[in-house]
């Protein structure tokens, strides 16, 4: 606040009656800290020095240097399609989302989003490259949520979208008219060669977000650029999936998924337990009685649901692609007394194993996609590397490099032949006993050997 004053004003006027945001409490009481040290003032006189840009634009008294003097000309190279990374992606970011932050830069005429070597990306046309250009000089480097969904934006060598399906996916806002297609956009043969993939883009996303994280946008600089960037906060409708979203399916800020295509003679409850536990803690699980190849996970609130989805959906598991969409079941039914479930329905609410109890745990910052690296610690120090190598072979897999963290040897990275291998040994071994009262504990990692 402003004002120790202040403070203690809020502080006052709060504490005999609670205030709520969306239905939940907020509770306010004094910091340890005096003051508030923001690490990212370059950030800041950079964002201002854009926004003084876009106003002058917006005001037609803007000359930047190596800016377009007519109009049929363009910067050498620029293009009004960027290419958008997301980075440290903890929450997920729909197309709205993105429409609504880069509108704010001029006329957004089509937006495509997709996922290649494991990131959520992004192109995104412009009507005029001169936008594209505030666009990205403002935010590229900025985060949409506080300290997560990290923007990295460059132009693309595409001067032009082609967008075949209007859903969540893909939109192309020029044309109401186009299909919504299966959800699978595909891509004209030049820009498939220009994305270095195969004709169908695959975003992780099946459906509107579903919650609404705290909007920091750019983190830090709300307060110090008086009034600026308040636009910017992404309003509650685009975040809490309260849009309209052609072929979304279940119920937005659900918590419950319902996971398709399993291989019905190897999976278990206590299997998808592991594997989606990784993304946050699961309470239920129900392998459907009358068809193995479906179950219902019931994780501890929507945003884990979300990012168990965008994380697993599209993964192999024992031979099959695995998909998962928000069921339309807002709870997982455990079995009534004396009817017959074989023991596909598990309640772990109360497990040890689950890895997010505590409020702001390390392993918030620690969730990655599935890869072919996995991440090992809590390792006993009479435990050698022929161990472990002779653990990972005999679960079946292939070992293909191995390494002791330098400073800490209770950690160690290892390789194997695939992502499939990573996740089915994830699932056997995550908490296997050690001895010496030592479990092992197994992530995905996002370094290589």
């Amino acid at each position: 606040m402003a004002s120790e004053e202040a403070a203690v004003t809020m502080v006052n006027y709060y504490t005999p009656v609670t205030p709520h945001l969306r239905s939940q409490p907020v509770f306010i009481q004094y910091s340890n800290h005096r003051e508030l040290k923001t690490d990212n003032l370059p950030n800041q006189a950079r964002v201002q020095a854009a926004l003084q840009a876009v106003s002058a634009v917006q005001s037609g008294s803007l000359a930047l240097p190596g800016a377009p003097t007519n109009e049929g000309t363009v910067l050498p190279g620029q293009s009004p399609v960027l290419r958008i990374i997301i980075e440290n992606l903890f929450y997920p970011v729909t197309l709205e989302v993105l429409h609504q932050i880069f509108s704010k830069f001029g006329t957004v005429l089509k937006i495509i989003t997709f996922t290649k070597n494991n990131q959520f990306q992004a192109l995104l046309q412009y009507a005029d490259p001169l936008n594209a250009h505030y666009a990205k000089m403002a935010l590229d480097g900025q985060n949409i949520y506080n300290a997560c969904c990290t923007l990295r934006i460059d132009f693309s060598k595409l001067t032009s979208l082609n967008v075949k399906y209007n859903n969540d996916k893909s939109r192309d806002f020029t044309r109401l008219d186009l299909p919504t297609g299966d959800g699978q956009p595909s891509l004209e043969p030049p820009m498939a060669a220009a994305f270095g993939a195969p004709g169908i883009i695959s975003s992780p996303y099946a459906g509107a977000a579903g919650f609404a994280p705290a909007i920091g946008f750019p983190q830090g600089t709300v307060q110090t650029v008086p009034g600026a960037l308040g636009p910017l906060a992404v309003t509650s409708s685009a975040v809490t999936g309260r849009m309209a979203i052609p072929g979304a399916s279940g119920i937005p800020g659900n918590s419950v998924l319902l996971v398709t295509n399993l291989n019905p003679d190897l999976v278990t409850p206590h299997g998808l337990f592991i594997l989606f536990g990784v993304y946050g803690d699961v309470h239920r699980v129900k392998i459907m009685f009358n068809k193995k190849e479906n179950a219902l996970v019931q994780m501890a609130d929507a945003n884990q649901a979300q990012l168990a989805m965008n994380h697993l959906s599209g993964q192999r598991l024992y031979g099959k692609v695995l998909r998962a969409t928000l069921s339309k079941h807002q709870a997982v039914q455990l079995p009534r007394e004396g009817q017959e479930d074989q023991g596909l329905t598990k309640d772990f609410s109360n497990s040890p194993l689950h890895r997010f109890k505590k409020p702001g745990s390390k392993n918030f910052q620690n969730i990655f996609p599935p890869s072919a690296t996995l991440h090992l610690s809590n390792i006993p120090p009479s435990v050698t590397v022929d161990d472990l190598k002779n653990l990972f072979t005999e679960a079946g897999c292939s070992v293909k490099a191995f390494k002791f963290f330098q400073k800490d040897r209770k950690m160690a990275l290892i390789q194997l032949g695939s992502v499939e291998e990573a996740i089915q040994a994830l699932i056997e071994l995550h908490n296997h006993d050690l001895g010496e009262n030592h479990h092992l504990r197994v992530s995905f990692s996002k370094s290589t050997i």
